[in-house]
């Protein structure tokens, strides 16, 4: 009788872990283009915990000021999980906020931020979900600001480190993601990052942790070596600190920056002008440069899809998307 309970055991035990690894993803992505360069289970809609609160941080930064004052509900100040320990009636400028939100992921703060964006967490919600849709990223769904584990709140990890991406673009969400520590003027206190690799390494510029028993532990950082930028996202990996620094050293090793469109302007289909307003560098390994080394910089099937995004495709397998002026 006690070997058949220790067989059933070690089966069970068995297949926990390997639904926690099932439940695993990662994705290594080119900060310049979005184009994914290392991957498993990229594409898998999982929960990713407070990793919510980068689209938070960049939904505020679009819709307000970091001046704006807040005055902290009670709803706010009772949010269960990790918390700023905000209390009702005290007032928050959105910059303190945010920093809050990123460096220490305040759960409180989120709601504070979600009420005065989007005059209630139903509200707010829907603006970053349409936000997902903007960004044409097809594998999230939200439903509250702060990660909270809900069925129905996901992203995979290529969704998510092109969430990155995209908020790494605004230099205002860059500056507060990449601070290591902050002292808020409404209190006598300073927040430490809880991201230790932008303590710890010289290549780790900014990110954000995330964790609850659902879905693990969860972690996406910006690294920066030379011309080389590159977003790596781990979603329930227990060893996230090693594995990230692994990724982003074997990523920066087996690929180089490669210019692929030079700034200047261009004409598209005998009419339209664009400007390429700055170089255009793309990540690749050794067997892609071979294939690329003979392409023409302006393909002559370029298309404009709109006038802000500029979008070419070379050898089909290889998209990039480059910020273009539109000349009249």
């Amino acid at each position: 009788m006690y070997k058949k309970i220790t067989v059933f055991f070690l089966l069970f035990l068995f297949w926990q872990v390997g639904d926690v690894e099932a439940s695993s993803s990662f994705a290594v992505i080119d900060v310049q283009t979005g184009r994914l360069l290392e991957g498993s289970n990229e594409y898998e809609e999982l929960p990713i915990a407070s990793l919510t609160k980068v689209w938070t941080a960049l939904t505020v930064l679009d819709n307000a000021s970091l001046e704006d004052e807040i005055t902290i509900s009670q709803a706010a100040a009772t949010q269960e999980g990790s918390s700023l320990y905000l209390k009702p009636g005290e007032v928050w400028t959105v910059n303190s906020l945010l920093h809050g939100l990123m460096l220490q992921s305040g759960n409180d703060a989120a709601y504070a931020l979600a009420e005065h964006v989007g005059g209630s967490i139903d509200g707010f919600t829907q603006l970053m979900n349409e936000k997902f849709q903007i960004a044409g990223l097809n594998n999230s769904h939200f439903t509250n600001p702060s990660g909270l584990h809900h069925d129905d709140h996901f992203a995979s990890a290529f969704d998510m480190a092109n969430m990155f991406r995209l908020a790494l673009q605004n230099e205002q969400f860059k500056e507060i993601a990449s601070a290591k520590s902050y002292q808020p003027k409404e209190r006598n206190v300073r927040w430490s990052n809880k991201h230790r690799l932008l303590h710890d390494k010289e290549i780790a510029i900014a990110g954000k942790t995330g964790y609850t028993k659902r879905a693990g532990r969860t972690l996406v950082t910006y690294f920066k070596k030379d011309e080389k930028e590159i977003v790596v996202v781990t979603l329930n990996h227990s060893n996230d600190w090693a594995y990230h620094t692994s990724l982003a050293e074997r990523v920066f090793a087996n690929y180089d920056s490669m210019k692929v469109v030079k700034k200047g302007k261009y004409r598209l289909f005998q009419k339209e002008v664009i400007e390429v307003e700055n170089d255009q560098y793309l990540l690749v390994n050794k067997e892609e440069r071979k294939k690329l080394s003979n392409v023409l910089l302006i393909p002559r099937k370029a298309t404009v899809q709109n006038p802000y995004v500029w979008n070419v495709t070379i050898d089909h397998q290889i998209a990039l998307r480059f910020n273009v002026k539109k000349i009249k």
